[in-house]
């Protein structure tokens, strides 16, 4: 392993040694329950990172230490109360056993949340100024608070250390408490707690000092800051130094975890978990600046994805430890594979953001391509175990997600599996999507199952559509259809799909259509494809409209993510138009005139284009499913409760002697939903084959 010494150099934090140099950042994982506590879907997610080798976990962003900061919206963990003492002893011991640390971020959101759930609380920030990505105001804190919070960081603190956590990690990140008392643009105070740079500071230092006056010497304490908020009224990267080093100077902060930007703006909220359209580490000098000036360890993780890089940065010494968060999601088992120089089975994070995406808006953390991440609790696995039953021959047809995850999860149960893709490469729309100016690392997926199909020798035959003899000539005893479908623009005759007056968005995407000069995109989905489209022909040179029927563009897109987009839209001057749907399409001359309705008043108005170009959609491409149906063993039927269950299909433990076979359809072929349904679709199917 010596490609890959300096990730398994151990490290001291404070009086704790780390077995190696990578990190699990804290996210909100909204996994927290029963009032934010860290229970069993909590637990396993954690424990499957420390079995696959990760050597630090710092779990619960944003995990609050008082009342009045709201905890519900995001699931997050509750440590206001002794009730969660009991829960993270069973979190430290299940991280513990299996060599890992693990430690808790803890914080008072002030004005970043929302008042209208929970408690009703009155939200409080140091100048009453309320924050833009969560437009809810606050009033102006009073000394009296201030003390009061001061004294629950530091219960807070005492809760962890009892429950039997490595340390804490103090937010002065993303614009939470601590960090908009620092930040001249939140903070207007004229007393001892705002002003001067000491007046600033002074919240954040009395936190440190009552934190470890009462957890002791012996504990870990670290604290997470930004680099640069990179707002023009805001605190600098040459501030953020200065800041770092003035508490580093107490001896008090065990590490420093750095990451790029502020994110009090939709627009700035995007740095801080950078997708796919970013370069790698795009922030890594903004950790190596403040490294400069400290004596403490440094962590950072924005962007760092494979080995490789992790390997780069820290030999380069620009910092201590890197932080593989979305890593870990994509796959937890990421350091065992590359200590055992399985690196090709890494299943890499893509930057899709689907997993950070979903968190904003208060769902449940999941990966785009490990539908296991999670699910841990459930019985969904990372490694798949060999059958114990008989070994059967599995036909999947569909090579886009669903189909692949299916070939993947048959073969590595043991099964004989063939899968036919009509296409000349695997991936389906996954292919599609990475054709998009933005999307191109969502190849990634595809290059992943490509390597395991390989090496677990599933006999793939592209260029093959499927049809009933074929799958019937392999005697198969298991079909599972992944076809996916088609763009679905024949839903409104009006719009002249049969006329030829449209386009999908995959006719431009897959180069079949050559982009229009003067063009209208019609997205009346508002995820990914429109936007993309847009941005594509956009990228081509054409004059583009892009409306929807939704509120805004993108309306579905998270909100790490359309903003890129409209970073992307915005300096091409395309035009972004909401609450108009498509009424009629027809020709005029050698023009085409578009006429949309708007939602809310029924007036109609006009646009004259050279093209226009719909997304509305997958509609399912039933018609294999319905050829096969009739003599297949089940009649093609799913037994929802056992799929729901995790539990195995009980049609499979009927003999399949003579001609006939089970059947199950899954993925957009079944209904259209998205890359990450499908794959769970096939995971939670197979797993049990």
């Amino acid at each position: 392993m010596s490609q890959f010494d300096a990730i398994f150099q151990p490290i001291q934090l404070g009086k704790l040694t780390i077995r190696n140099r990578v990190v699990s950042t804290a996210h909100a994982e909204v996994h927290a329950t029963d009032g934010g506590m860290t229970t069993e879907r909590y637990v396993k997610y954690y424990e499957e990172k420390a079995k696959g080798g990760c050597g630090l976990c710092i779990c619960g962003g944003s995990s609050v230490v008082s009342i009045d900061s709201p905890q519900a919206w995001w699931s997050s963990v509750n440590l206001s109360t002794d009730r969660i003492i009991p829960h993270f002893q069973n979190l430290a011991d299940a991280v513990h056993k299996h060599g890992g640390k693990i430690m808790i971020q803890i914080t008072h959101m002030g004005r970043r949340s929302r008042w209208d759930g929970y408690n009703w609380t009155t939200l409080l920030s140091p100048s009453g100024i309320r924050e833009p990505v969560h437009r809810s105001t606050c009033k102006t804190i009073e000394p009296e608070e201030i003390e009061r919070i001061i004294g629950d960081f530091a219960q807070a603190a005492r809760r962890a250390k009892e429950g039997g956590l490595d340390g804490v990690e103090l937010s002065a990140v993303h614009q939470h408490l601590i960090d908009q008392f620092w930040s001249p643009r939140v903070n207007k105070r004229t007393d001892e707690w705002g002003g001067s740079f000491e007046n600033r500071m002074r919240f954040g230092m009395e936190v440190l000092k009552a934190v470890r006056a009462e957890v002791g010497d012996d504990f870990v304490v670290g604290m997470r800051i930004c680099g640069d908020e990179f707002h023009p009224d805001g605190l600098t990267h040459e501030d953020m130094k200065q800041i770092a080093a003035y508490y580093d100077a107490t001896g008090l902060v065990d590490f420093f975890g750095v990451i790029g930007s502020g994110c009090d703006t939709h627009n700035t909220l995007a740095n801080v978990i950078p997708n796919m359209s970013y370069p790698p580490e795009p922030f890594l000098h903004l950790a190596a600046g403040i490294k400069e000036v400290v004596k403490a360890p440094v962590i950072h993780a924005q962007n760092i994805k494979d080995p490789n890089q992790a390997q780069r940065i820290l030999e380069g010494g620009y910092v201590d430890m890197v932080g593989m968060t979305r890593a870990h999601i994509a796959d937890p088992h990421i350091i065992a594979k590359i200590k055992m120089g399985q690196i090709d089975q890494i299943r890499q994070c893509v930057g899709a953001n689907y997993c950070i995406d979903r968190q904003y808006q208060g769902l449940d953390v999941l990966c785009i391509q490990n539908a296991a991440t999670s699910r841990e609790y459930m019985g969904l696995p990372h490694i798949i175990e060999k059958t114990q039953g008989p070994v059967r021959k599995v036909v999947v047809v569909g090579g886009g997600p669903a189909g692949m995850e299916a070939a993947r999860v048959a073969a590595e149960r043991g099964h004989q599996v063939v899968l036919f893709e009509g296409q000349a490469q695997l991936g389906g729309q996954i292919t599609l999507a990475a054709k998009a100016p933005q999307r191109d690392q969502m190849a990634g997926i595809t290059r992943w199952y490509q390597l395991e199909l390989a090496r677990l020798k599933v006999d793939v035959r592209l260029n093959s559509y499927a049809d009933e003899a074929m799958i019937t000539a392999d005697q198969p005893d298991v079909v599972i259809l992944a076809v996916g479908g088609k763009p679905f623009i024949e839903q409104e005759p009006a719009w002249g799909a049969a006329e030829g007056l449209i386009v999908s968005s995959w006719d431009i995407l897959d180069g079949k259509v050559v982009p229009g000069n003067n063009v209208l995109v019609y997205d009346t989905i508002c995820e990914f494809t429109g936007m993309s489209t847009a941005d594509y022909l956009s990228e081509k040179g054409s004059k583009v409209e892009l409306v929807t029927d939704d509120i805004k563009p993108g309306a579905a897109v998270g909100g790490t993510t359309f903003p890129t987009y409209y970073r992307s839209l915005y300096p091409k001057e395309v035009i972004m138009t909401s609450d108009l749907a498509l009424h009629k399409v027809y020709r005029e001359g050698d023009q085409l005139v578009a006429v949309l309705e708007n939602e809310y008043t029924g007036q109609l108005e006009e646009r004259v284009v050279d093209q226009v170009v719909v997304e509305n959609g997958v509609r399912p491409d039933e018609s294999l499913y319905y050829a096969l149906k009739p003599q297949s063993l089940n009649k093609g039927q799913m037994d929802i409760a056992a799929l729901y269950d995790i539990k195995p299909q009980p049609c499979l433990s009927e003999s399949t002697d003579g001609d006939k076979f089970v059947l199950f359809r899954i993925g957009d072929c079944t209904a259209p939903r998205n890359t990450h349904a499908a794959i769970y679709d096939a995971l939670r199917l197979c797993k049990d084959f």
